[in-house]
């Protein structure tokens, strides 16, 4: 017997809360679900720990890769490198429009291209380096 599963929520550690919240949020256009309680302010900006968002039905969850207090100045370039090998993918139908979005919001990516059979994407990466891809079946 199977286990019956409704949905994936991947839980990614990331560097700075803020700057992974306004990606998820502001450009890809994630809502916030929960997110744990505030423990400290930067200027008019809140800091926490944990974020649940969703955006469809695509779900993520962001965690701070470090303590209060233990966060160095800097990404650790080792760290973020070792995020190369992850890489979201998410269905999207406009992928042309999504792109045009991407630009105007500052993120690199290329054109919509074949992925392999049937499938185009556009692939970027978030503030952290996790990779992420865009992509929808094309029905011939």
């Amino acid at each position: 017997m199977a286990i019956e599963m409704q949905g994936l929520c991947p839980l990614l550690q990331v560097f700075d809360m803020p700057k992974s919240v306004g990606f998820y949020r502001d450009v890809l256009g994630f809502e916030v679900v929960n997110r744990s309680p505030t423990y400290a302010m930067e200027g008019e900006t809140e800091l926490f720990h944990w974020i649940w968002l969703r955006l469809g039905s695509a779900e993520l969850m962001l965690n701070t890769a470090y303590d209060e207090g233990e966060r160095p100045n800097s990404m650790d370039k080792a760290r973020a490198a070792a995020h190369g090998d992850t890489t979201l993918y998410f269905d999207c139908v406009e992928l042309e429009a999504a792109r045009e979005h991407l630009l105007a919001h500052g993120v690199a990516c290329g054109k919509p291209e074949m992925a392999g059979p049937g499938r185009r994407e556009i692939s970027f990466r978030d503030p952290d380096g996790y990779g992420i891809v865009l992509h929808h079946v094309v029905r011939t």
